[in-house]
This record gives C-alpha cells, sequence and structure tokens, in this order.
C-alpha cells in the first residue's frame, strides 16, 4: 500500500495554489497541478502520508473514489454506492459528510450531505446488516462531495479536521491569522530558506502570535502536525499504521535535530492584555516557551527591542481597521510603523499584511513586491519590504562629497497638494476662530465643515481630542479618490491642530436607519469632561455617533441658561440633558428632562452629578409623545429638539417629524403657561409648518440668532423657532 499510486486533491487558500504547487512537489508529488483553491497530483500513498505531516499550507488533503455527471438527486444516490464502502469503513463506525456546490438537481448542500449519507449507510447495511452513526467530531471516516454544474466529486478526506489546525492555537486575537496563510507569507518572504541570515525576527504587532510561532517552526524543522491527534486516516479501513509510524519518526527526528540549530531570536510586540495572554498561551502549547519573547510593548519600543541588530527580519499584521473609527488610528499606525523602519531598521527585511494597501501608502516605503492572498473573505496584499535608501520615499539631498546620501541627508517628502491646501485652510479657520474663543469659556467647538466639497469632513475639537466626521461621499466620487483625501486630511491633523495622534477619532457619518442612531458602536467607556460657559459635560467620542454634546445648539443653551431663573423648564428629547443642565446652572426653580433612551438618561444623571446639582431636576424615561398625554404639570419654559424620525422598538408607532410634529407641539403647548415661551429645533430641512399652527400660536423663527461662529458656514445645520401663546 505504501508504494500504491493515488491521485490526490489538496485544498488551499486561494493565491496559495503556487505556492502550494511547489510544496507538494517537494514532498513527493507528481504531475502537480494548480487549480483554484488546490491543486491535484499523484503520489505513493507513503508521500501522501508525508504531506498530511509536512504541508503548511494545505488544508485538506482528499483521495478521490469516484466522480460522474449528476442530473438527478438519484444519480448522485446511484453514484456513492457505486463504492465499496465495507473496503472503508466499519458498519458499525462513525462517518460525517461534508458537501459543497449545487446544480440543478441539488440546490441545497444539506439536501447533498444527506443523499450521500444516505447512500452510504443504505449500502452497508444492505451488506452486512448493520450500519454506521453520524459523528460530526473526529469520526471513522469523513466523506468530502464536491458538485459543480453536474458533475460531482466523492472523496475520502484523509486530514480529517483541517490542517491548518496545528494544536497550538487554541486563542485567537481580535484579527486572527489562519496558520496556513502566516506559512503562505513567510515563504513568499523566502523565510524558510532564508532565516540562517537574521539574528532577530520580530512581529511588531504580534497578536495571537502565529507569524512567530509559524517562523520558529520553519527554522527549527519542525512539522506542523507533529502533535496532532487526529487524521481522518486514523480509523479508515486503508489505513498502514507502520508507514504513519515512519513518518511521524521521521518528523520526530529532523526536529530533534533542528533544537540543536543556532537559531534566530523570535520576538513579538503586543500592548492589549487579554491577546498577550493569548499568544503566551499559544507559545507554550507550540512548546516554544524558551524560544520565542512575547513583550508586553509598543511599537515606539521597536528601537530599544532590537538594540543595535545590523539586520533583521520584520514581519506584521497590522489590525485591518473594521471598526468604527479606527482608520485615523490606522493611518498613524502604518506612518510610525514606516518612521520606526526608516529611522532604526535600514538593512531589514520586512512584510507587511494589509487589507487596506491605501495605508500602506503612507509608510514612506516603497514595496518591493506584492501579492495578493485572502485572509478568511477579505482579500489581502503582502507588501515586502528591502528596508534601504533605494526604497525610501523621500526627497533627498546630497551631502558634499558623497555619491550616496546618508539617513541623515534625508527630508522628509511633502504632503500632496491637496493635503496643503486642506491645511491651509484648517490654519485659516483657526486663526479666524481666536478672536472669538478668547472671549468665551468653552472648549469644544468646530474647526472645519466641509469647506472644501471634495474634502467632506466635519472636525470638532473636544479640549485636547479631534472628532473627525467623514460624511458619505456621492455615488460620483471614486471611492479610492475619497479614501486618498480622507488619508491626507488625517495625516496633516497633527501638525495643524497640535493634537495627538492618538488622540483623533474618526467616524463616518452615513444615513441612519432604524435603531442605527441609538446603536452603540464601541465600548471603550471613555468618557471626559469639557467646558461649556459655566457647564460641565462628559463627552464619549469613541462609543457612539455622536458625541453626547450637540455642539450647534450651543447658542440655544446659552439662551435657556439667560431665560431659566426661576422658571420651570421642560426639556424634551433630552438626549444627554445639557440644555437642562444650563438651566438649572441658570436658576431654573425646577428642571424635567424626559428622553427615551436608558443610555442617555444614564449620562444626563452624570453630568447634573458633574455640575452638582439637586434633587429638584428630575429625569424621565419615556416616548415624549405619551409622557405629555399623560402628564399635565404647567411649565414656563419648554424646549424640544426632536429626531427626525424614529422607530425604536420601545414606542408604539414610528415617529416621524413632518408628519408628527402639529400633534407634539399642540401637546407641549399645552403645557406651556400662557406667559411662557417654547423653543423648538430639528435638522430636517425639509421641514414646514403646518398652517394650523400658524394661525394657533406666534410662531417666530430664530434660526439665524442660533449659529455660533464656528457653524457659521453651515448655517443650516438646524432651524430653530419660538412659540408663544396669542393674547
Amino acid at each position: 500500500m505504501a508504494n500504491t499510486i493515488v491521485d490526490c486533491f489538496v485544498t488551499c487558500a486561494k493565491h496559495l495554489e503556487g505556492l502550494l504547487a511547489e510544496e507538494i512537489q517537494s514532498l513527493g508529488g507528481r504531475e502537480v497541478k494548480e487549480t483554484v483553491a488546490g491543486v491535484t497530483f499523484k503520489a505513493a500513498m507513503l508521500d501522501v502520508y508525508r504531506i498530511c505531516m509536512w504541508s503548511r499550507l494545505a488544508n485538506r488533503v482528499l483521495l478521490p473514489l469516484v466522480q460522474g455527471k449528476v442530473e438527478r438527486a438519484d444519480d448522485l444516490y446511484a453514484l456513492v454506492q457505486q463504492v465499496p464502502w465495507e473496503d472503508h469503513l466499519s458498519p458499525t463506525g462513525t462517518l460525517a459528510v461534508d458537501f459543497s456546490g449545487s446544480s440543478n438537481a441539488i440546490r441545497h448542500t444539506r439536501f447533498g450531505a444527506q443523499t450521500v449519507k444516505d447512500a452510504i449507510v443504505d449500502l452497508l447495511r444492505t451488506k452486512t446488516g448493520k450500519r454506521p452513526t453520524v459523528q460530526i467530531k473526529q469520526p471513522d471516516l469523513r466523506v468530502n462531495a464536491y458538485l459543480k454544474r453536474d458533475h460531482v466529486i466523492i472523496a475520502l478526506d484523509l486530514s480529517g479536521d483541517s490542517l491548518h489546525q496545528r494544536g497550538y492555537r487554541l486563542q485567537a486575537g481580535t484579527a486572527p491569522l489562519k496558520e496556513t496563510l502566516a506559512a503562505g507569507v513567510l515563504y513568499r518572504l523566502g523565510w524558510p530558506n532564508r532565516w540562517q541570515e537574521y539574528p532577530v525576527l520580530i512581529d511588531p504587532m504580534c497578536g495571537a502570535g502565529t507569524l512567530v510561532i509559524e517562523a520558529a517552526h520553519m527554522a527549527m524543522d519542525r512539522a506542523p502536525a507533529l502533535n496532532r491527534q487526529y487524521f481522518g486516516f486514523n480509523r479508515w479501513y486503508g489505513h498502514t499504521p507502520l508507514h504513519w509510524r515512519e513518518i511521524v519518526t521521521e518528523a520526530q527526528d529532523r526536529f530533534a535535530a533542528g533544537l540543536e540549530r543556532e537559531l534566530p531570536e523570535f520576538i513579538g510586540l503586543e500592548t492589549n492584555q487579554a491577546t498577550l495572554k493569548a499568544a503566551c498561551n499559544n507559545i507554550h502549547r507550540a512548546g516554544l516557551q524558551d524560544k520565542v519573547q512575547i513583550k508586553h510593548q509598543d511599537l515606539s519600543t521597536l528601537p530599544q527591542v532590537i538594540g543595535n541588530l545590523g539586520k533583521g527580519f520584520l514581519v506584521t499584521n497590522p489590525p485591518y481597521g473594521e471598526r468604527l473609527g479606527e482608520d485615523a488610528t490606522l493611518l498613524y499606525l502604518y506612518q510610525n510603523l514606516g518612521t520606526q523602519l526608516r529611522e532604526h531598521c535600514m538593512g531589514w527585511d520586512a512584510g507587511l499584511i494589509t487589507g487596506n494597501p491605501e495605508l500602506a501608502k503612507r509608510m514612506g516605503l516603497r514595496a518591493k513586491r506584492q501579492y495578493s492572498f485572502f485572509n478568511g473573505a477579505l482579500p489581502c496584499k503582502l507588501l515586502t519590504f528591502d528596508v534601504s535608501p533605494e526604497y525610501v520615499v523621500k526627497a533627498h539631498k546630497h551631502a558634499e562629497g558623497q555619491t550616496q546620501p546618508s539617513r541623515e541627508a534625508y527630508v522628509e517628502a511633502p504632503v500632496s497638494a491637496g493635503a496643503t491646501m486642506f491645511a491651509n485652510r484648517l490654519r485659516k479657520n483657526i486663526k479666524k476662530l481666536k478672536p472669538w474663543l478668547k472671549q468665551q469659556n468653552v472648549d469644544c467647538y468646530r474647526i472645519y465643515d466641509a469647506d472644501m466639497p471634495e474634502y467632506a469632513f466635519a472636525i470638532d475639537r473636544y479640549a485636547d481630542w479631534l472628532h473627525v466626521q467623514e460624511y458619505a461621499p456621492p455615488a460620483s466620487v471614486d471611492p479610492e479618490r475619497a479614501q486618498q483625501r480622507l488619508l491626507d486630511a488625517l495625516s496633516v491633523l497633527p501638525d495643524v491642530t497640535g493634537v495627538a495622534s492618538n488622540q483623533i477619532v474618526l467616524k463616518q457619518r452615513r444615513k441612519q436607519k432604524g435603531t442605527q442612531q441609538y446603536k452603540q458602536h464601541d465600548q471603550t467607556g471613555d468618557f471626559f469632561p469639557v467646558t461649556e460657559y459655566q457647564a460641565r459635560f462628559l463627552v464619549n467620542l469613541k462609543d457612539y455617533l455622536d458625541t453626547g454634546l450637540f455642539l450647534d445648539h450651543r447658542p440655544m443653551r446659552r439662551q435657556i441658561f439667560a431665560e431659566a431663573r426661576g422658571q420651570r423648564v421642560l426639556n424634551l428629547y433630552c438626549y444627554t440633558a445639557s440644555v437642562s443642565v444650563h438651566a438649572a446652572l441658570g436658576g431654573a426653580a425646577s428642571t424635567t428632562s424626559v428622553d427615551l433612551s436608558p443610555t442617555y438618561i444614564g449620562w444626563a444623571t452624570k453630568n447634573f452629578a458633574l455640575n452638582g446639582l439637586g434633587e429638584q431636576h428630575q429625569l424621565v424615561q419615556a416616548d415624549c409623545l405619551k409622557w405629555l398625554e399623560q402628564n399635565h404639570t404647567q411649565y414656563d419654559l419648554i424646549f424640544i429638539d426632536p429626531p427626525t424620525f424614529s422607530n425604536s422598538k420601545r414606542i408604539e408607532q414610528d415617529f416621524d417629524i413632518q408628519r408628527d410634529h402639529e400633534k407634539l407641539l399642540t401637546l407641549a403647548m399645552s403645557r406651556l403657561n400662557k406667559q411662557g415661551t417654547l423653543y423648538f429645533s430639528n435638522n430636517f430641512r425639509r421641514f414646514k409648518f403646518v398652517d394650523q399652527l400658524l394661525y394657533r400660536f406666534e410662531v417666530e423663527e430664530i434660526s439665524s440668532k442660533t449659529i455660533d461662529p464656528d457653524f457659521a458656514r453651515n448655517p443650516k445645520i438646524h432651524r430653530c423657532w419660538r412659540l408663544c401663546h396669542r393674547n
């Protein structure tokens, strides 16, 4: 059996086919041919075992048993029964079937798997009077069926579980990299043949440690499946344990010899405590606790970690920025990585896996080569770098008498023309606001609001932080161009504003549907206080789409403060109750703040506590319309700033400001004293009062009086009216 030549198919991730073909050939495969997400080959069974043990790139090793045309479900059943399953599986054994693909005859994989299973079970029961049972995990025999159009291949899965499961990685980081992809990256970088050249391999953002572990195992000649306890062939009737033992012994001997080698240092850096712990656990399970160091440090410590090494190997898989607001952080991360490489790693080789090649362009290094990969379903690139003056993207000048510029002779290349224009506009805006800011006691204000249409952002300063909101570009704008402009803008913000890059938060504003407007986007809990005149408020720039303070309503809050003394104040749709806090600080006899969201009511409670305000200020979690219908208290001053639309699950009927404003304002005016004032605001630009309200009440639009200089460029950001009873 060991010398029997069989046809096999080995699967892999897309774009690893070429590397896998080379690997299979090196392990004894013959007539190797690439196909989509795999390779076909012929090999002796001994070499098939060797591939199961040594392939670092394969997911599954499949041994086809039968294939044919399937025009009906009955054809699939009949085809499967052509196989003498009694030669492969005990009649009382366990069985699992994996089915992929579809056709006109078989549209659902579950139905296909059921048909294959039934055919096997029925045949064994007919021949032996006994039947195997289905067992999903570690069955005696795992059968793989692949259907494309009307052609199906039925094969044994000799690997059992996917071969990327080496057994050491039971814990993953936030952006896990499969072991097979990590190995593919290292193959592309030439690591298996070049590791002797390097005194150190370092991953400065190592996550769960997969890249470092795979690199160490390659250098130590450790077979990736050496510690696997289960393969699909373990209880297969065609298995020859003696020949498998020969392969295991060979792998053990090679590993023992590898342990005697003089190896590079393997170092990983990780800042997240939970991920750091996972990496350390993975390293222990991989048996590398004496070979690999994981340090609780960040990228900025790279110079201290590498010391004065003349040459090294850096490979890393930075975060991809899938969470809200991460693009800003990642831009500065990539820029920092580029700076560290240029300033401290000259002469090194480096590899970077990225799901966002645009960010990699901001590193100031030109990639030598790039390769396409998939990390799961996410397309990504592997960029390879020779960290040398030749590949540094910088304008430079030669010192006198030098044929090559020294590192010190390099100066940073200028930013793009568009970024320069954006930076100049930002400086102009900040300069223009300075006289006004000197007269105010506020540390939250807008410094830019899509002044240049191609740079469609709103940028607000909150004390020592920047909150950047990118508006959705129109369909006519190329998404890649829009991202380039965003990155241009982010790249100049720290220098222009003096705000540290790690205190710039990016969000993308899109039209909010359903409950998305209330949805929590993160869970950092990063609240910090800001000042607005006499008041202090807690803001959170990361966890929600909005920050807890609508800056454009600052003039209205100032107005409420001025009118509140001795008044009973009602604040509907109060959000975090900033208007109510101002009213209370202005001497209101009482305030009542109503909002549907328990999150915002809790936030409002903290705002009152932050300002040392007492119990005469009531916070109510309720649907404002229903609350108005049930509450008949009279108020002297009312402020209403409702959403344009809401379909929260907590309300019985959707709220639409245009449709429902008549009911809302009629109810609210019935709660307003005869001499009282109601301020009504919304940001629906096509809003129009129904005529009946204009006849019943005195209505004056005061929108222009409620816009401060920092919002002068966007006077339509909200509209506001003063309503009073007619005498």
